[in-house]
């Protein structure tokens, strides 16, 4: 039993050894990564400074231009709105003027005459009327029927 102790305290050792030799490997591979990362971050910052500057200068030489220009467009598009409603309101009216006056004009141009016409009918009514009953007078026989009705409603139709 005692070799097999002896067989295990070297091959520990061994192991040991090898684990040794390969974090010491791995150090030195990361102080390698880490300056060349190191020094990958030092250009950037290098080359990445002035430009961040150069922005930074921009905006805050912009930032007042572009509130005066923001504030610019609203105060046009406020003014728009206002003249875009005015210029409904004006179409609107002309419209409703348009519609009225061609109604005026239709109602004026269309339905006095008619209205002359049918007064001038019923007038020949009448007087076709007033002629029947002369010649019924004038033969001896009383038209009773007419003689009978009123003449207002015959008058007053004249007048409609």
């Amino acid at each position: 039993m005692q070799v097999w102790l002896e067989i295990f305290s070297i091959v520990a050792a061994v192991a040991l050894v090898v684990q040794v030799v390969i974090l010491t490997g791995l150090l030195l591979q990361m102080r390698r990564t880490t300056k060349n990362v190191n020094r990958m971050v030092s250009e950037v910052q290098s080359r990445m400074g002035p430009i961040l500057t150069r922005m930074q200068i921009l905006l805050e030489d912009t930032q007042p231009k572009i509130s005066t220009m923001v504030n610019d467009a609203s105060h046009i598009v406020y003014l728009a709105r206002g003249q875009a409603q005015k210029v409904d309101r004006v179409f609107t009216e002309a419209a409703d003027r348009f519609r009225g006056q061609p109604g005026l004009q239709f109602k004026d141009k269309f339905w006095a005459p008619m209205q002359k016409a049918s007064a001038l009918v019923q007038g020949i009514k009448v007087g076709i009327d007033l002629l029947r009953s002369r010649r019924r007078s004038s033969d001896g026989r009383p038209d009773r029927r007419r003689s009978d009705e009123p003449r207002e409603p015959q008058e007053e139709e004249l007048f409609i």
